[in-house]
């Protein structure tokens, strides 16, 4: 096989490949189909797929075989082809037999998309802002209250209704001075702006004290019936006591015999969460960064394919949760069209990171040794019985060795610009150099040189 890629226009190249009738994939390719006709063509003496090749030859022709031939072995020389000149395809290709059709050597052309390269400006010293991930002496009392009010106790106050207070009330709702069923209650414990019946209750109530009367016109908490004049006397105004945070309470509202050690555990629980907040921020608004410096539009084919991906991974993810992606898209509140369209706008924010992190890698001249590469296949096959060299020799032959060590250069240009960026949090402060960490180089699935397996090929 001989083969050779010329540029076109646009992001396309044609690849254009010779072949031999001798060739031992194209062969193969023959006996397959012979294999195939002889299952569907009755030749009498013979059962169903058990005529000789020979016997199917006479009575049909030789080159009987040859269309299907060629379209099985089409794909396999497209794609060693791909492989020998690291063509970074990004689309099924349109392959045009040039010659051979009929009979001898066959020549045939593809031509197909690729990934664009692109030149981005501005990536030296970004400035990106981040959730701090320092804990505020607020949200620790914050949790530290939730665990009081589990506990509290109602204590009854002389002063007006406040958010939060627990009123015992009677409830009179009726309509043209008649009593309607189930809005009428004596005794009624409301919670101040639960909006529990409805939100005039919580305006209405806010600033009443014990033996006062309001009088007021609301919706009906079914909104298919008409409004409601409500008329509400509150009885007793009751105010949550909380506890006091001390020893025994922590004792008896935790694992923890102090009040020192609960705090500890409250403030690490929410370090943790800060910090793991932080660093994902840093990798996701460096991406929105260096996505608004990429001014053209990333090819449809790139972007179409980011979106599958994500379509599967969440679908993958859900399934594990016993849910539907339909399910999912209706509990969010989301339609189809707009979840639709905003996975669309994440996958072209996808796209052009990837080609700005290859724009990156081609500018400062970010190379990938074979000492990193090595490493990072013994990772991909931690726990499989496999040899590294053997684990190489695959990924070489699958053109997939190209793409790992386009990931691990993604990888360094992210890091590459974390050294060079000003993260700061949202006072200004700068983030310490320990949450600027790249993430891990993401495996390689054997997705990158297989188009015309996964989504076919055209033929003109």
């Amino acid at each position: 096989m001989k083969s050779t890629v010329e540029p076109e226009e646009g992001n396309k190249v044609k690849v254009v490949v010779t072949f031999s009738e001798d060739e031992p994939e194209f062969q193969a390719a023959v006996a397959k189909t012979w294999t195939e006709i002889a299952k569907q063509v009755r030749i009498p003496g013979f059962r169903a797929g058990k005529a000789p090749r020979k016997i199917l030859e006479k009575q049909l022709g030789a080159d009987a075989a040859r269309p299907d031939s060629l379209q099985e072995a089409i794909p396999e020389f497209y794609a060693q082809a791909v492989i020998e000149h690291d063509v970074d395809v990004i689309a099924p290709p349109t392959i045009d037999i040039e010659e051979g059709e009929e009979s001898g050597d066959v020549t045939f052309s593809a031509v197909v998309e690729v990934r664009p390269t692109i030149v981005v400006g501005g990536y030296n010293g970004l400035r990106i802002e981040v959730p701090s991930p320092e804990v505020p002496d607020d949200e620790v009392s914050d949790q530290v209250d939730r665990l009081r009010r589990q506990s509290a106790e109602l204590g009854e106050v002389e002063r007006a209704a406040a958010d939060g207070d627990y009123l015992t009330v009677d409830v009179l709702g009726s309509r043209d001075g008649e009593e309607l069923d189930g809005l009428v209650a004596d005794d009624y414990v409301y919670l101040v702006g639960s909006g529990a019946i409805t939100p005039e209750f919580d305006a209405h109530l806010t600033g009443a004290s014990a033996g006062d009367t309001v009088e007021f016109t609301a919706d009906h908490p079914d909104p298919d019936e008409d409004p409601v004049d409500f008329k509400v006397t509150v009885k007793v105004v009751k105010e949550q006591v909380l506890p006091e945070v001390t020893d025994e309470w922590a004792a008896e509202v935790s694992e923890f015999e102090t009040s020192a050690e609960l705090l500890d555990d409250i403030r690490t629980r929410l370090a943790t969460d800060r910090e793991s907040q932080t660093r994902g921020s840093v990798q996701a608004r460096l991406g929105t960064a260096l996505a608004e410096l990429v001014e053209e539009e990333p090819p449809a084919a790139m972007v179409s394919e980011e979106m599958q991906g994500r379509l599967q991974s969440m679908a993958h993810q859900l399934s594990h949760m016993g849910m539907r992606l339909e399910d999912y898209v209706r509990i969010t509140g989301q339609d189809p069209e707009s979840f639709t369209e905003s996975l669309r706008e994440a996958a072209v924010e996808a796209s052009k990171v990837d080609l700005a992190l290859r724009a990156v890698v081609a500018a400062e001249g970010i190379e990938v040794s074979d000492e990193e590469l090595d490493e990072q296949i013994e990772k991909m096959i931690e726990g499989a019985d496999l040899e590294l060299a053997e684990a190489r020799e695959n990924l070489q032959s699958n053109g997939q060795l190209s793409a790992v060590r386009s990931e691990i250069a993604k990888t360094k240009a992210v890091e590459w610009l974390l050294e060079r960026a000003e993260v700061v949090d949202e006072h200004g402060n700068p983030v310490p150099a320990e949450y600027l960490t790249a993430p891990e180089p993401e495996l390689v699935h054997d997705h990158d040189h297989d188009h015309d397996h996964d989504h076919g090929h055209d033929h003109d």
